[in-house]
């Protein structure tokens, strides 16, 4: 079967962007790319052809209009109805827009130039409660027009349950649910990731006791297990809960420190800001004494450096209220690091941690965070969320369960 992919891969690196990327790469690349350089490429039953969308330079340009990007529309629209005729392609997979009208009316143009010639559109919803938006903020011109140019799509993939109102609601055809998965950020989990997380609650579990650790489980346990490192790992909106985040550590410390405890809490936030009057409001609010050396702020990071804080933190705090939170990858890192996470019952978000998690906190509930917070530092529950990773959330899952899905429209739509 063979595939238009019309979305991009990073940079900028998000969430949709990575697992377009690992999509393409579990489905053996662009194949278009190796029979124009002549490079054989790893044969799969969906074969890839990539047309690599990219409308912002950088996440602060995201969702931003320019004159340029409708220029980018059309020459990627004119690519993909190339490749239709050039390589013989019926099948179209798109990813929608959140609801942003710049990118919505993208949309629009993307699938009133291109629909006319392809045959199955699908439509992977990573981005959740397009069709909620329209219904509460879109006219009536644009809920019909969205409707007309995106409906009725031949397959609809949804990360999780609460997700499938966006395909349900364009009426396609037929919906699978596919979670994401990512690559394993810690093939040594057993070996070294998790004696190093007990020995610190070990250690912290001592302190809170009166008593002081050895020398050799402060060693054992990092050197620091006063300190209970917090890490927020996301873009740095309010949004996604960096004010409550930093807020919900300052009482958490003030408690703390009421209480006589010899622990405190450290924080890493580690992400960009997409608002320059964000990024002034962080700065202000850190330098303020109730955070005074409480805060590091470690900017964008990725690969081994991402993977080393992972693993040295002792808690994910993710507390979002984000409109179009999908299933956020940091959490799934998180799960894979075995790192206990502070996050809200948020769309798709229950759906990826264990039943019963009860490490939930309420959206804009700083108190919240608090309290959950001091009760994270005595948690022992590290080889229960690697195993929920190992269970629903690998690379290999993820691409088995895509590329099921979209055979499965395939061979619907050739029996039909």
């Amino acid at each position: 079967m063979k595939l238009l992919v019309f979305a991009h891969t990073p940079p900028p690196h998000h969430g949709q962007s990575y697992m377009v990327k690992l999509m393409l790469d579990g489905f053996g690349g662009d194949r278009r790319r190796s029979q124009e350089s002549g490079v054989g490429s790893q044969e799969s039953e969906v074969a890839c052809y990539h047309v690599n969308a990219r409308f912002s330079e950088d996440m602060e340009d995201i969702g931003a209009f320019r004159f340029e990007k409708a220029m980018l529309v059309l020459r990627y629209c004119v690519e993909a109805i190339w490749c239709r005729f050039r390589y013989g392609i019926d099948s179209f997979y798109y990813v929608p827009a959140p609801g942003k009208r710049a990118a919505l009316y993208r949309d629009w143009i993307v699938m009133l130039l291109c629909r006319p010639f392809f045959r199955h559109f699908i439509h992977h919803w990573h981005a959740v409660g397009l069709g909620d938006w329209l219904q509460s903020e879109g006219t009536w011109l644009e809920r019909w027009l969205t409707h007309w140019l995106l409906g009725r799509p031949a397959l609809g993939i949804a990360l999780a349950i609460p997700s499938m109102r966006d395909a349900l609601w364009f009426r396609t055809g037929r919906v699978e649910i596919v979670a994401n998965g990512i690559p394993d950020p810690c093939p040594d989990f057993d070996t070294a990731v998790l004696p190093r997380r007990r020995a610190r609650l070990a250690a912290r579990r001592a302190l809170l006791a009166g008593t002081a650790p050895t020398a050799a489980e402060r060693t054992s346990a990092g050197a620091d297990p006063e300190i209970f490192h917090v890490l927020y790992l996301a873009h740095c909106t309010r949004e996604k809960g960096i004010f409550d985040t930093l807020d919900g550590v300052a009482l958490a410390n003030a408690q703390l420190a009421a209480a006589r405890s010899p622990l405190r809490v450290q924080l890493t936030v580690a992400g960009l800001f997409l608002r320059d009057d964000e990024e002034a409001e962080f700065k202000a609010r850190t330098a303020r004494p109730d955070l005074a050396g409480a805060v590091h702020y470690a900017g964008f990071i990725g690969g081994q450096e991402k993977a080393a804080l992972l693993r040295e933190s002792d808690c994910l705090c993710f507390p979002s209220y984000y409109p179009a939170e999908g299933q956020p990858v940091n959490l799934i890192e998180a799960l894979a690091s075995g790192l206990p996470i502070l996050t809200t019952r948020w769309r798709t978000i229950p759906d990826l941690l264990p039943t019963k998690y009860p490490r939930y906190v309420e959206p804009r509930s700083p108190q919240s965070i608090a309290e959950q917070l001091c009760a994270c530092a005595d948690d022992a529950a590290f080889a229960d969320l690697r195993a929920r990773f190992l269970q629903l959330f690998t690379e290999e899952q993820h691409v088995s369960f895509l590329r099921s899905a979209i055979t499965r429209m395939r061979d619907a739509a050739q029996s039909s």
